[in-house]
């Protein structure tokens, strides 16, 4: 028994090997973790077969087997998931796989997008460095009335 490499904490006979020969994933990021485990594992044909059929041809094989193979993976970290799940068609997967590569630490940061096509989940793009949503924050100034709604300037109010 080994564990899994995509960090689930069980076999890998039992989590990602079965969906690497051609096992329907049954969530989207089970398909995420059975991925990178086909990078570390350099199952490349599972990556291939991954993709949806609109993207396969954007897909450059020895690009991603040459960086792979030159690289000592060290995690995978889930950071969100959202939809994905058995009776969704569509989801998003946030994660950040760590590697080294000539003795330097990187880091792959990426919200993916998948989808389910006739009954198995597929990749479909990715944003790689997602930027996280800009928060706004309104500016109340000193003779503005107060957001309390006491009828007061904030001046006089809760900015005293």
């Amino acid at each position: 028994m080994t564990d899994c490499p995509c960090g689930s904490a069980r076999d890998f006979e039992e989590c990602c090997g079965p969906i690497i020969e051609g096992a329907p994933a049954p969530t989207a990021e089970a398909l995420m973790r059975s991925r990178y485990t086909a990078y570390v594992t350099g199952a490349f044909d599972h990556i291939e077969n991954t993709h949806a059929p609109e993207v396969q041809g954007d897909f450059n094989r020895s690009a991603a087997e040459s960086m792979a193979l030159g690289a000592k993976w060290t995690g995978l970290e889930i950071r969100e998931v959202t939809g994905g799940g058995a009776d969704d068609q569509t989801g998003t997967v946030e994660f950040v796989t760590r590697f080294k590569r000539g003795g330097e630490n990187y880091a792959h940061h990426e919200l993916s997008n998948f989808r389910r096509q006739d009954g198995r989940w597929v990749y479909v793009d990715g944003d790689i460095n997602p930027k996280p949503a800009t928060r706004i924050v309104e500016k109340v100034g000193r003779n503005d009335p107060c957001p309390c709604r006491s009828g007061k300037k904030f001046k006089k109010c809760c900015g005293a």
